[in-house]
């Protein structure tokens, strides 16, 4: 698990979120964010509320920076072989 400080807090429901913790992910996590329809963000988006547990929705608030933060905590997880599974560029 890593916890990322948001520059950026959002709310989510009715809560000032300051930092989100993300697991591990697990396989049924990669093949959820893979039938995910959409592009890059769309599936990181899925994999980022999943892996943090809020809602896609909250992940959608994000600022682009602490979006990019949470995509590379997720990135460095996978390792460089699967990397290219989740978007870190925009």
């Amino acid at each position: 698990m890593s916890t990322v400080k948001l520059d950026y807090p959002i709310q989510c429901e009715g809560v000032t979120v300051d930092s989100i913790t993300l697991r591990r992910p697990k396989a049924r996590d990669l093949k959820t964010m893979e039938t995910t329809k959409g592009g890059d963000i769309s599936k990181s988006i899925t994999l980022i509320a999943h892996l943090a547990e809020i809602t896609p929705q909250a992940v959608e608030d994000l600022d682009a920076a602490d979006f990019q933060k949470a995509s590379e905590v997720i990135a460095g997880f996978l390792g460089t072989a699967l990397s290219p599974v989740i978007s870190t560029e925009f």
